[in-house]
């Protein structure tokens, strides 16, 4: 699926509340057509399994289809697969081909256990989900949370291995779900937005706001980002029953706000100063939108921020 730059910065400048709420509406039906394949798949499993790569929205996207699936009587518990990262030994974690610690790889992963919690939790059998400190990097049980699934109970694990052969692969009867922001913007036949670019934005605006990481730090950790994607995400995306685009035709306009003073700040020595320009002069075209009438409940507000979800 394609937006037109065109279409976009019409519906802007003659009805923009009317295109941001005709926007949402579009992916609430989303959000509640993954809930009916959910529901329809609980026979053979409560275990959802949901990835995409970084900046695809799955963390909103899971307390979405969550609320949904709740108001309709099946209470939802979603959880991060990060909380099953191993605490790494350097002796023996995975390694880019650089020499340094590979935290993209799935072997990063405590597959065994996870495995181990989806078949109880199948069972009815209680579990304790873990807690992963990403301050200490390192695993801490004793802060985990007791889980245990009864009749019309669900739970979302969402993270990037969850489609992973060793991961969905050994847990068959799980409702596997993929999320990306997968639609380009053209202007006629021309590319003028790419989506991963879409993601990228994302990624760049929530570290800046949230993490503390600059823009040029996040350009130096997309490449490693992307090749992770490429080796241990994309490939397995096949495997989904249900496949969800994030994108928003209005998202662009709205960070653009955010986006063009901090790309614009990168110094000019910056080795990737000709992404970042090929970036910056994506964002031109398109008509600005203020962020102020971005809805609470909106995808993007897990970027952005003032949204209404705790993340």
């Amino acid at each position: 699926m394609a937006y037109q730059l065109q279409e976009i910065n019409r519906r802007i400048d003659q009805d923009v509340k009317g295109f941001l709420e005709e926007c949402d509406a579009l992916y609430t039906k989303r959000v509640n057509d993954a809930a009916d394949a959910i529901v329809a798949n609980l026979k053979n499993s409560p275990i959802v399994l949901l990835s995409g790569p970084s900046g695809s929205g799955k963390t909103t996207t899971a307390l979405k289809i969550e609320e949904v699936l709740d108001n309709r009587g099946i209470e939802t518990h979603t959880i991060s697969m990060d909380n099953y990262f191993k605490t790494l030994d350097p002796k023996t974690a995975p390694r880019t081909k650089e020499g340094m610690v590979d935290y993209e790889s799935p072997l990063c992963m405590d597959m065994d256990l996870l495995i181990d919690h989806f078949n109880k939790l199948s069972r009815g059998e209680p579990i304790l989900i873990p807690r992963f400190e990403f301050a200490r990097q390192m695993r801490n049980d004793s802060l985990g949370t007791p889980l245990r699934l009864g009749k019309n109970q669900v739970a979302i694990f969402e993270g990037i291995h969850a489609l992973n052969d060793d991961c969905a692969g050994r847990h068959p009867q799980a409702m596997c779900m993929y999320i990306s922001a997968r639609s380009n913007v053209l202007e006629g036949r021309e590319l003028r937005f790419k989506g991963t670019w879409m993601r990228l934005t994302r990624r760049a605006v929530r570290d800046y706001n949230f993490r503390g990481t600059g823009v040029a730090e996040t350009m130096d950790m997309w490449a490693n980002v992307r090749r992770g994607e490429k080796l241990y995400i994309s490939p397995f995306k096949g495997r989904a029953n249900f496949i969800f685009d994030s994108s928003l035709p209005y998202e662009v306009s709205v960070m653009k706000n955010y986006a063009m003073p901090l790309l614009q700040a990168v110094p000019q020595e910056n080795v990737r100063r000709r992404e970042l320009l090929d970036l910056i002069k994506g964002f031109e075209p398109f008509h600005p939108i203020d962020p102020d009438l971005v809805a609470p409940n909106s995808l993007i507000r897990e970027f952005i921020g003032g949204g209404t979800y705790q993340y």
